[in-house]
């Protein structure tokens, strides 16, 4: 296969990259050139911003092109449009954001989706940057030739939104750690090595339309997620107190910001990013490896860039201030 990868060098890219590789296939990455692609690509720079940023990708066909922009949706539209006759499939990784709010409990890839995107405009909102992301492609390659993933939270090596690391060093930092409960809360999430593995079976199962991309629910609970950080990350000092989803709001505490990954049960928030249908994915391949896979290579990843993850500058940071968690658990600093 001939691939096209639009980005290539971070997270949800450089896992597809790592994946197509090992598949023995050929690669092409069109980037900036701010991050060193995996070796054994061919390597275009251009900025898909900028006036004549897609020169690079003049000349050129692929059986595939998949992207995963996240920001005004003309960048996808241009180079949906500029790729239409020599691509074969636009694959874009795009997010459970797009339904209308709030999606309930179980929905599938049928729900009403957010209103007002649009193909070719600037920088809007997620929702309807994900979703002029989707239009833009449909638009230039049809209903047969486009698929959109639309995954909900990612977690996994490479992870540059700080979401699984902040849990991880928090752990590592030692004694008693604020865990939201409820323990046996569900979790839907996807590994990004498992969505990458996904996206190129899409390419060579010939597959089109919307796919929501994350495990079944109950795949991980919050308990087995941060058992298992406490697992490689932790010592004997680390004690997970489990708190009462009415104690972590009352405390102003934010969900899912200051404390990643955990929404509340029973808020629209939960349904909407812990409780999607996700059987069509699953009937197509999708795969999900254990929590503890995913929490280990990630933790074992950290260690190897110094502990510190990279952060994407437009996304906001997360984490709990450790005077706040202090307060709530009423425990001394340190």
């Amino acid at each position: 296969m001939r691939l096209l990868v639009l980005g290539g060098t971070e997270f949800a890219g450089r896992a597809v990259v790592e994946a197509a590789l090992r598949r023995g296939w050929e690669v092409t990455v069109l980037n900036r050139g701010r991050h060193e692609p995996p070796a054994g690509v061919r390597a275009l720079r251009g900025d898909r911003t900028a006036p004549g940023g897609l020169a690079a990708l003049a000349e050129g066909e692929w059986d595939a092109v998949i992207d995963t922009w996240s920001a005004a949706p003309r960048a996808v539209h241009d180079a949906a449009r500029l790729l239409a006759d020599r691509v074969g499939r636009y694959v874009y990784v795009s997010s459970c954001s797009v339904y209308a709010w709030a999606p309930p409990a179980g929905y599938a890839e049928d729900a009403p989706l957010v209103e007002g995107a649009s193909p070719d405009a600037d920088k809007t909102d997620y929702a309807r940057d994900k979703r002029g992301g989707e239009l833009a492609a449909l638009g230039a390659f049809g209903a047969e030739r486009s698929v959109f993933a639309r995954a909900g939270l990612i977690l996994g090596p490479y992870e540059n939104i700080g979401r699984l690391p902040w849990w991880l060093g928090r752990v590592a930092r030692g004694g008693p750690v604020l865990a939201p409960g409820p323990r046996d809360l569900a979790l839907q999430y996807v590994d990004v090595r498992d969505l990458a593995e996904w996206l190129l079976g899409a390419v060579e199962r010939g597959l089109s339309g919307p796919y929501n991309l994350m495990s079944p629910q109950g795949h991980a609970t919050m308990g087995s997620l941060l058992d298992a950080c406490v697992r490689v990350a932790g010592g004997a000092e680390v004690e997970l107190r489990w708190t009462s989803p009415e104690v972590v709001l009352g405390a102003g505490i934010e969900p899912w910001t200051q404390l990643p990954v955990w929404v509340p049960p029973g808020s629209e928030g939960y349904d909407a990013l812990h409780s999607a249908d996700v059987s069509r994915a699953v009937a197509t391949g999708l795969r999900c490896r254990p929590v503890a896979e995913t929490v280990g290579d990630t933790w074992r990843w950290l260690q190897g860039v110094g502990g510190v993850a990279p952060r994407r500058a437009d996304r906001p940071g997360v984490g709990l201030d450790p005077v706040v968690e202090a307060k709530v658990l009423d425990a001394p600093l340190g």
